[in-house]
């Protein structure tokens, strides 16, 4: 017989990748292994409010049982024309300003694709949201670090302007922060601004949770040519079935990666984002949705976050906005294996902070249903004090 073409051949043990490399793997087994456990099982990873069905299924209903509405039109050319115009309205732009997208990641990666050369490098936040380095890397892009300031994660541009070097050519960072859910003020920003223009560089702001801060965030695009916004309804709205996301900057930027999206970009929906003009168009019905939810989780979240905090369980303050939170376990540097057991023993799963670049810290996202959230913390609790 003879052998096996070493293409089909099984892998050999020590070419075998290591599980969950990522933060997207380790939630993919996350959920998987949540699916098939015997009994009840929590999550504490999720990231945003969890889809709001019965709305969705109602706004689609409305939408279509007159027939096909007006927003079920091409998105091909230059984005679905109605989620346009909410945008415009929402940043204060024109629609040159304004690139719709295949969610937020497919708009970082295009902005990746346009705007960097071989030998340029990005400067990333630390800790971050793991695929901003990974897009970067799957593109050959070399990516440099430069720290959120400890105990509260804010925005340093002095750290910043330290981790600069001659090839940067993109700043990225989070606001509100993923995974603390620290705020960055427009002077903050501003400051960035300057460091990057003075470099030949630019801002990427991911805002997926900036809605939940409310006037409390100024879009990064409104402050200046050297910033661009990303964004979509993935996180505020719990959407992402929608998969409609967009980038927002100066026109001269946005055009660029505008030429690269009409060359690689066949994946925006047309009718995801049809659905998607009809949300925008009354957002007020959906963020009473999140908000209600938030109203009802936030004090629960705070009365477990203050318990361990005066228990010296953990550092870190809950953030003022948002729906996660970034705490230090004291005594626990390896949170992956904390993870591991408390999903074990508590059947409860928080998201280790080793993917995000801080180890000893956990991600704890507390946007869902009361009760549930109090089962999940009650039992994290639980794991916490016996640990102390």
């Amino acid at each position: 017989m003879s052998p096996t073409p070493e293409f089909l051949a099984p892998s050999s043990p020590r070419a075998t990748v290591p599980p969950d490399p990522t933060y997207t793997s380790w939630a993919r087994r996350a959920i998987a292994e949540m699916a098939t456990r015997d009994g009840e099982s929590f999550s504490l990873f999720e990231s945003s409010v969890p889809e709001p069905e019965e709305l969705l299924a109602a706004t689609i209903a409305a939408a279509f049982a007159p027939g096909i509405p007006t927003r079920y039109t091409s998105a091909f050319l230059s984005g679905n024309p109605y989620v346009v115009r909410e945008l415009q309205k929402h940043y204060g732009v024109d629609a040159a300003s304004i690139l719709c997208t295949t969610g937020a990641s497919g708009a970082m990666s295009l902005v990746y694709r346009a705007l960097l050369r071989p030998g340029d490098r990005i400067l990333v936040e630390n800790p971050a949201f793991d695929l901003f380095a990974e897009l970067a890397g799957a593109q050959g892009i070399a990516v440099d670090r430069f720290e959120r300031r400890d105990g509260d994660f804010a925005l340093d541009p002095a750290a910043v302007a330290a981790a600069m070097r001659p090839r940067t050519r993109l700043i990225v960072c989070t606001n509100l922060h993923n995974p603390s859910g620290a705020i960055a003020g427009a002077d903050v920003l501003r400051e960035v601004g300057t460091i990057a223009r003075a470099r030949d560089a630019l801002v990427v702001v991911d805002e997926v949770y900036g809605d939940y801060a409310g006037d409390a965030l100024v879009p990064a695009a409104t402050l200046g040519a050297e910033f661009l916004s990303i964004s979509s309804l993935t996180k505020n709205y719990g959407l992402s079935t929608l998969r409609c996301g967009w980038a927002v900057g100066h026109p001269g930027i946005v055009a660029r990666v505008r030429e690269v999206s009409d060359e690689l970009e066949f994946g925006v929906s047309k009718l995801g984002h049809a659905v998607a003009a009809h949300v925008l168009e009354e957002p007020a019905r959906w963020q009473r949705y999140w908000q209600g939810m938030l109203d009802a989780a936030r004090p629960i979240m705070q009365h477990y976050h203050s318990g361990w905090a005066r228990a010296g369980l953990i550092e870190g303050a809950l953030p003022r906005h948002g729906c996660i939170t970034f705490p230090r376990l004291v005594g626990i540097d390896d949170t992956k294996a904390f993870s591991d057991t408390l999903a074990r023993e508590q059947a409860v799963y928080v998201a280790p902070g080793e993917y995000f670049g801080r180890a000893g810290h956990v991600r704890i996202g507390f946007a869902q249903p009361a009760a549930r959230l109090r089962q999940a913390l009650e039992r994290l609790d639980h794991a916490l004090r016996q640990r102390s």
